[in-house]
């Protein structure tokens, strides 16, 4: 993820799938640059696209996994320490609401399952010494090229939009709860769905020459397939909003991460991801310069890259 990038890493963390069978290499990850729990497809639900993905309940417990292991070579103590000082990253939650909207039902129903499934995540890793959660929220679902594609205009869906508007104030109302309920847990989140409206109403602000069409796929918008060996691309993908019929471009990546980090334009809230990054180190760690704390901290994509601080990742 961009935002590992921007906060200091290489790339982003290792899948801890292809780490755990080594379970060297996942301690010597887990302790050093952070783990990726990411699964592509996956919900708040485990029921979303299941036996394709692992959802988050299981992506949770793969991270209390990682803590035993952490524990048994340095220690709960440090262990524990060393988890308040990472940064845990969600994204999570568009899968849930495209699934819904396939087949809608009980809007009201959903959220709860949703809120319900992403307050068990939270405040489980809290009760494993989590303390920072970086938390993006979900975007304009209904203007991705798939969506748009079911319109004969190429117009957005906004039943889809209004939905995961909806989603995201369950979720600033549970954060909020979250955060004073639970002494220490600090917060940035990351408002896409705001971004992606300011995207779209100024594209050339941002380079943009194409925001309802995919660069990889094939048919009309770009929307009839997914974006495959054989598929025609666009000449130039970072003038593209849209990487395939569901996902970003790497530019549209770069800049949301750097709009999260920096908090620009009101795009996260209570602080910006970097401010939650640094938040307390200089105390905790008893660092004189921001570059000493850099050095004695770890983090990456649950996300995002700045800092040398360990970033554990659970997101769709």
């Amino acid at each position: 993820m961009y935002a590992a990038i921007k906060l200091g890493l290489k790339e982003s963390p290792p899948a801890y799938l292809s780490l755990a069978p080594r379970p060297s290499d996942l301690l010597l990850s887990a302790l050093a640059t952070g783990v990726s729990y990411a699964s592509a497809g996956a919900g708040i639900l485990d029921s979303t696209n299941a036996g394709n993905n692992i959802p988050l309940s299981k992506q949770v417990r793969y991270m209390e996994s990682t803590k035993a292991a952490m524990e048994a070579r340095v220690g709960k103590a440090a262990a524990r320490l060393l988890l308040s000082r990472s940064f845990f990253l969600f994204s999570v939650g568009s899968n849930d609401i495209s699934v819904f909207a396939a087949a809608p039902g009980d809007v009201a129903a959903l959220y709860a399952s949703l809120i319900s499934g992403y307050s068990t995540a939270i405040t489980d890793l809290y009760g494993m010494g989590a303390r920072k959660f970086g938390i993006v929220n979900v975007g304009l679902l209904g203007c991705v090229p798939a969506a748009r594609a079911l319109s004969a205009t190429g117009a957005c869906n906004d039943g889809l939009n209004q939905l995961s508007a909806g989603f995201n104030d369950k979720l600033r109302s549970l954060m909020a709860g979250l955060a004073a309920r639970l002494p220490g847990l600090d917060y940035s989140l990351a408002d896409n769905y705001n971004l992606s409206q300011v995207t779209f109403a100024n594209p050339a602000a941002s380079g943009y020459v194409n925001i309802d069409s995919a660069c990889c796929g094939s048919g009309r918008m770009g929307a009839d397939s997914d974006c495959l060996p054989n598929s025609t691309t666009c000449a130039d993908h970072d003038r593209f909003v849209f990487w395939d019929r569901g996902h970003p471009s790497q530019r549209a990546g770069e800049l949301s991460a750097a709009a999260y980090l920096d908090g620009a334009a009101g795009f996260t809230a209570p602080i910006s991801f970097d401010q939650l990054a640094r938040k307390d180190l200089a105390i905790q760690l008893g660092c004189h310069s921001t570059r000493a704390c850099y050095a004695l901290r770890t983090f990456i994509h649950l996300f995002f890259h700045r800092y040398s601080i360990k970033l554990l990742l659970l997101v769709d």
